[in-house]
């Protein structure tokens, strides 16, 4: 594998540079003075940010992008083999490397890599974690995979020892990282268009915590079931946090103001450590709380600065993002496209004030679709009314003869209000006739559903 030298600056070309995380990696390359180019399908704040800071920025992929100056291509699990920038740069013997095989060279570069890992709640958690070590005025370097408010996009570049940044699962992305302190959140059936099943994920997570160092840490969520085939004879530390089974990290007094926001004590081996307040909604959050407790106490942050930094983190784009009122209709919207992250939003939504609660959902990938089409039904049914937008196909081209009609009758079955609605046009005005005054609405998915929304918002 190619491995770039940091200390003398080269040529890297991004093939598909628009991605939050791909973004994120040209923007810390260009901190450190390398030449930056690379190629998205049309232009998004994110790729005008790097131009602005001097990448040059093609729209559209072609192999004329490709030029003999480059030194290494990156590219991500996206590209396949037929890319036209691909094609071209394996033409030429460029040396090419994935974004992950970046990401893990990066991570060399620090004395504390925090990688935060799980199916679900990754962005959530390492915001938590950036927003501790803000708060103790750390200097991390962060690489978060969505809008994080605070730092004003999804990168920022520090001049501290601290790397902090999500750590992806798919097509076992995260193998190529160094942490020294890993966190694992969750381990769930999803992307079984390239896992086997369950047992394979577990498998993948296993060799995840593999990679720490003996001198490394392994905080795991012991909620999570079969947690131990994980850390079973770990040379690593191991520090376990929970809410429903024994832990080292536990949280008690659990309560929630008008918003659904939690404040709890946090103990640790059943001794009270400090009241922790958050400003984000739901009882998941005081799980993710508490692992990034775990991280801030090992990291030797006081807890003064831990329960700031909680405190202060609103949340980041596309996690229960409130976006605006409608009359007196609220419309919220998530990127949950998972059961068991639809299930944490939609129970959070239940402590938020409100008369109806909808959900527009949209449905993404075919293969996920299918493959947990009871349990999706299941998770969607805690709404008072679900309408389904047509399934967003992502990466995929094979429909598996499953739509969103088929989720539409297993939601009904379960007695819950359900419609399938074509085009975005169609909800909207749909909504606008149906919706009463104080109730809420959540957009939810990980497409373009977010559109919804901001359309009857008026584009705000």
């Amino acid at each position: 594998m190619y491995t770039i030298n940091f200390s003398q600056p080269s040529h890297v070309h991004f093939i598909g540079i628009g991605g939050i995380s791909m973004s994120g990696l040209a923007e810390i390359l260009l901190e450190e003075n390398f030449r930056i180019s690379g190629s998205d399908a049309k232009e998004s704040p994110l790729t005008r940010k790097l131009a602005n800071a001097g990448a040059l920025i093609h729209y559209g992929q072609r192999a004329a992008n490709i030029t003999d100056d480059i030194d290494v291509v990156v590219y991500t699990a996206a590209i396949h083999p037929d890319n036209p920038e691909f094609a071209r740069a394996k033409e030429m013997g460029i040396p090419m490397i994935t974004r992950a095989e970046l990401l893990g060279q990066l991570m060399k570069n620090y004395d504390l890599p925090i990688a935060i890992a799980g199916t679900h709640g990754k962005t959530t958690t390492t915001s938590m974690v950036s927003h501790i070590f803000l708060a103790g005025d750390c200097d991390p370097t962060i690489s978060v995979g969505g809008i994080l408010p605070s730092i004003g996009g999804n990168i920022r570049v520090g001049n501290s020892e601290t790397f902090i940044t999500e750590a992806c699962e798919y097509t076992n992305s995260f193998l190529s990282f160094f942490p020294k302190i890993s966190v694992i959140l969750n381990m769930d059936a999803d992307h079984l268009d390239f896992f086997k099943d369950i047992d394979d994920i577990r498998r993948s997570f296993r060799k995840f915590a593999e990679l720490l160092p003996e001198d490394g840490t392994l905080i795991i969520n012991s909620d999570t079931p079969e947690y131990e085939t994980v850390t079973e004879g770990l040379s690593c530390q191991v520090i376990r946090y929970g809410l429903e089974h024994d832990a080292d990290y536990t949280a008690s007094n659990i309560d929630f103001n008008d918003f659904g926001h939690p404040s709890f004590d946090c103990l640790l081996h059943g001794e009270p450590i400090g009241h922790f307040t958050l400003s984000v909604p739901g009882i998941h959050n005081v799980s993710n709380a508490l692992s990034a407790i775990a991280v801030g106490q090992k990291a030797g942050l006081p807890v003064s600065v831990i329960q700031k930094g909680l405190q202060e983190f609103t949340g980041t784009d596309r996690r229960f993002q409130y976006k605006g009122k409608l009359g007196d209709i609220t419309i919220v919207d998530d990127y949950a496209h998972h059961p068991t992250e639809i299930s944490a939003t939609l129970r959070s939504a239940r402590n938020y004030p409100h008369k109806t609660l909808w959900c527009v959902f949209q449905p993404h990938t075919y293969t996920r679709t299918k493959a947990l089409l009871p349990e999706f039904a299941q998770a969607l049914s805690m709404a008072d009314k679900v309408i389904l937008a047509p399934i967003y196909a992502a990466r995929e081209t094979d429909t598996l003869g499953i739509s969103s009609a088929d989720l539409q009758r297993e939601i009904e079955k379960l007695g819950t209000e359900s419609h399938y609605l074509a085009t975005f046009d169609e909800i909207e005005n749909y909504l606008l006739s149906h919706c009463e005054p104080q109730d809420l609405v959540i957009t939810m998915g990980a497409g373009d559903v977010v559109k919804i929304g901001e359309h009857l918002l008026g584009g705000r």
